[in-house]
C-alpha cells in the first residue's frame, strides 16, 4: 500500500487538528485580543500552519490554487466591503468608549479574513471524495470530544458526583467563560446557543444526509446512530431555543424539499398496515406510541426549564413586552437601531465595523425603560460596544445594499453548486443533502448572530465548492485491435 507523500501527510495532520479543534470557539490563550472579543477559535492555530504550508506549495508552483467560480461573487463582495470601509473612514464618526472607526474597521476585516481562511482551507483540502471522507472522519472525532465534555457538564449539573466548582476550574483552563448557573450545557463552546449552532451547522446536517442517502459517516451505521442520538440529547440539554427550534424547523423543511418520494413511500407503507389489520396494525400503533412518547418526553424535558418555557409562559400585552419577557429584547433593539442607522446611508452603508457608533442614538424608546441589559450597556462605566446581532442587518448597515446583494449572490452561487451535486455519486449526494440542511438552518441562524468569523459557517460551503467540479470518470482504453 502506497503511503502519502510527507507533505500530504503534514497537510492532513494539520487539517485533522483543525477539525478536532473546531468545537472550542472561545479559547483563552489568544494574543492581542481583549476580553470583549468572544470569537476565539482554537482551530485558528493549526489553520495558520496549514495555510503556510499550502501557500508555500502554491508559491513554489508545486500545487495550483483551487479556484472556483463561487469565488467571483466573493471577490466582488470584498471589493464592495473595501469601498464601504473607505466611505466609513470618510464619514469619520466620533469615537465611542475609547474606540475609533479605524479600530473597528480593522477588527471587522480581521474577523472576515478569519472566516475566509477557513473557507479557502476547506476548499483546498476537499477536492475529491476521498478527502471528503477524511474530513468527515475527523469532524466526528471533534464531535465526540464535544459530546464527552457535554456529558461531563451534565454530570456536574444533575448529579452529586462532580462539584460545579471543579467543573468551572476545568473549563476556565481553556475557555474564557465558565458554565452557566442555569444548568444549561454548553459543551466546548462559549455558551449554550453556540453549542446549538454548531449542532445544526456542523454535525446534524451529516446525520440527516446519512439517514436518507444510506451513507455511513463513521463506517458503521450503529456508530452513526449513537452519535446522532447523543447529539440530539446534548442539543436538548443546552436548552438553546434558537438551536432546538431551528433544528426542528430545518428538519421539517429539508424533508419536504429533498425527501418527498421517500416520505410518500413510507406513508403508503404505514397506511397499508392499518388496512391489513393483525400484526401490521399493532406495529403501526406501537410506532405511533413510540413517536408520541419521544416528542412528549422532549417537550416535558424542555418545559422544566424556565428559560425555554418562557416562550409560551411569558405574560405580555404586545410584541414588545413579549420580546422583553422571553429575553430577546436586547437583540431586537439592536437590530432595530442598526436598521435606523442604515437608512442614513442605504447604498454604501456606514463602513465595516461602523454600525455601533450610531446605534445607541437610534435605540427605540420602549427598550430604554423595560430592558435592564440595555440600561447597563448605556451606563457611563460600561465598555461594551454595540453590535447589530443580526447578520442581515449588519451587512445592510455596514456595507449597504451593494455589499448585501453581492454577499448573498455568493451564497446563492454556493446553493446552486449544492443542487448540482445531486446528480453525481453517493458521497456527492450526501454532501448536497447536508449542505441543503445547512443552508436552510443558517438562513434562520443569521437572524440571531452577526459574526463572519465563526468556522462552522464556512466548513460545509467550502466542502461544496471544493468538490466542484466533481471528478469525471476516465474513458476506458480501447483495445489496440478495435476499429
Amino acid at each position: 500500500m502506497n503511503r502519502p507523500a510527507p507533505s500530504l501527510r503534514l497537510r492532513r495532520i494539520l487539517w485533522a487538528a483543525v477539525l478536532v479543534a473546531l468545537p472550542v470557539t472561545n479559547f483563552r490563550y489568544f494574543p492581542l485580543l481583549g476580553a470583549a472579543t468572544t470569537v476565539r477559535p482554537l482551530s485558528a492555530y493549526p489553520l495558520a500552519l496549514l495555510l503556510i504550508v499550502l501557500g508555500w506549495r502554491w508559491w513554489r508552483r508545486r500545487e495550483p490554487f483551487p479556484w472556483r467560480n463561487a469565488l467571483w461573487p466573493l471577490c466582488l463582495f470584498l471589493l464592495a466591503w473595501g469601498v464601504s470601509t473607505a466611505f466609513g473612514a470618510w464619514l469619520d464618526p466620533l469615537p465611542l468608549r475609547g474606540q475609533d472607526y479605524l479600530d473597528r474597521a480593522l477588527r471587522a476585516w480581521v474577523s472576515l479574513a478569519l472566516g475566509l481562511a477557513f473557507f479557502l482551507a476547506t476548499i483546498w483540502m476537499n477536492q475529491d471524495e476521498q478527502a471528503i471522507r477524511f474530513t468527515l472522519r475527523w469532524l466526528m472525532v471533534g464531535l465526540l470530544a464535544n459530546l464527552l465534555w457535554s456529558l461531563v457538564q451534565m454530570i456536574a449539573f444533575y448529579t452529586p458526583w462532580l462539584p460545579i466548582s471543579t467543573l468551572r476550574e476545568w473549563q476556565f483552563s481553556f475557555s474564557m467563560r465558565a458554565p452557566l448557573q442555569l444548568r444549561r450545557v454548553s459543551g466546548l463552546t462559549m455558551e449554550p446557543s453556540w453549542l446549538g449552532a454548531q449542532m445544526f451547522t456542523l454535525y446534524l446536517p451529516w446525520f440527516f444526509a446519512a439517514l436518507f442517502e444510506r451513507f455511513s459517516i463513521t463506517g458503521r451505521r450503529s456508530w452513526d446512530a449513537l452519535l446522532g442520538t447523543l447529539s440530539v440529547i446534548v442539543l436538548l440539554a443546552s436548552y438553546s431555543r434558537s438551536g432546538i427550534l431551528i433544528t426542528a424547523l430545518t428538519f421539517v423543511l429539508a424533508l419536504g424539499l429533498t425527501a418527498r418520494a421517500y416520505l410518500l413511500q413510507k406513508w403508503r407503507w404505514f397506511w397499508q398496515g392499518f388496512r391489513q389489520g393483525g400484526g401490521a396494525f399493532v406495529l403501526r400503533l406501537l410506532l405511533l406510541l413510540i413517536v408520541a412518547l419521544l416528542l412528549s418526553g422532549a417537550f416535558l424535558f424542555l418545559a422544566r426549564h424556565p428559560y425555554f418555557a418562557s416562550l409560551w409562559n411569558a405574560p405580555a400585552d404586545d410584541w414588545r413586552q413579549y420580546l422583553v419577557k422571553i429575553y430577546a429584547g436586547p437583540r431586537a433593539a439592536y437590530a432595530i437601531s442598526a436598521l435606523a442607522v442604515w437608512e442614513r446611508s442605504p447604498l454604501l452603508g456606514v463602513g465595516a465595523g461602523g454600525a455601533g457608533f450610531s446605534m445607541y442614538r437610534a435605540l427605540p424608546d420602549w427598550v430604554l425603560t423595560f430592558v435592564p441589559e440595555i440600561s447597563k450597556h448605556l451606563a457611563p462605566t460600561s465598555n461594551l460596544f454595540p453590535n447589530p446581532k443580526n447578520l442581515y442587518v449588519r451587512l445592510l448597515t455596514e456595507s449597504g445594499l451593494l455589499g448585501f446583494v453581492l454577499f448573498f449572490l455568493f451564497w446563492l452561487h454556493l446553493l446552486a453548486d449544492t443542487l448540482s451535486l445531486m446528480r453525481f455519486s453517493q458521497t456527492a449526494r450526501a454532501l448536497a443533502r447536508a449542505a441543503l440542511f445547512f443552508f436552510i438552518a443558517t438562513a434562520f441562524y443569521h437572524f440571531t448572530q452577526d459574526s463572519l468569523a465563526q468556522p462552522d459557517l464556512w466548513l460545509i460551503p467550502g466542502m461544496v465548492a471544493g468538490l466542484l467540479p466533481p471528478p469525471q470518470p476516465q474513458p476506458q482504453a480501447r483495445p489496440e485491435n478495435a476499429r
